[in-house]
């Protein structure tokens, strides 16, 4: 049982380092937007690969202790979350890239405003996965709900850089192809937001057995309505 312990232990660290990874990919492709500095892209590459390879061994670890230890409870509920964790962290990753991708189109050109919002809007989606893993470290329902809510920061934020830009873009077409960009940054970044969020949901089901995915979203739209 102890050596299962160990086991268990081992996983999640490797979901921290997938976490810790991920988010630095996102602080970097952040900097290269505001610093204007393109070689930073190779360190957000080499980062991916890192992210991948972590993403491989989570998931073969995970079938390996079910099949084997026959798990139940909380364990059998990690073993299953443990994979899904790893496949949102993945795609924060991913989502740092096209940060980067998309970024290329602005960092030769005057900046817009400067860049809008999107600093603070990436602060938050950075905090977000920031505070989900460690939600699921501590076990923590609480802080895994204030990534819920945070969730509704990021998506404001999304709506008011659309519409800023796009008075950049109707006031000057020379801007369009900027704006664009940046446009697109900022629904990266909520989709850094939504992966948080899912894994912030993933700590409330394996903490309380409660199924709470797409719940808020459904909400958010009666709301809307």
């Amino acid at each position: 049982m102890r050596h299962f312990d160990e086991l268990i232990q081992e996983l999640l660290d490797k979901l921290l380092l997938m976490g810790r990874l991920a988010e630095s990919m996102v602080q970097t492709a952040l900097r290269i937007l505001i610093e204007r500095n393109a070689s930073l892209a190779d360190e957000v590459n080499r980062k991916e690969s890192e992210v991948n390879e972590l993403q491989i061994e989570i998931d073969d670890s995970a079938v390996k202790l079910t099949a084997l230890q026959q798990p139940v409870g909380t364990d059998v509920r990690f073993l299953f979350m443990a994979s899904r964790i790893a496949t949102e962290l993945e795609r924060i990753a991913d989502q740092a890239v096209n940060i980067v991708e998309n970024a290329h189109h602005v960092i030769n050109a005057p900046p817009l405003k400067p860049f809008v919002d999107l600093p603070v809007m990436g602060e938050i989606a950075e905090r977000m996965v920031r505070d989900s893993l460690e939600a699921l470290v501590a076990r923590d329902c609480t802080l895994a709900n204030r990534v819920l809510e945070e969730e509704k920061k990021v998506d404001a934020y999304r709506d008011q850089i659309f519409r800023v830009l796009l008075t950049y873009m109707m006031a000057d077409p020379g801007t369009i192809q900027r704006a664009l960009a940046l446009i697109l940054i900022s629904r990266n970044l909520e989709r850094v937001g939504d992966h948080a969020t899912n894994i912030a949901e993933e700590v409330i089901y394996l903490v309380e057995g409660r199924e709470v995915r797409h719940k808020h979203e459904s909400s958010e739209r009666t709301f809307r309505s």
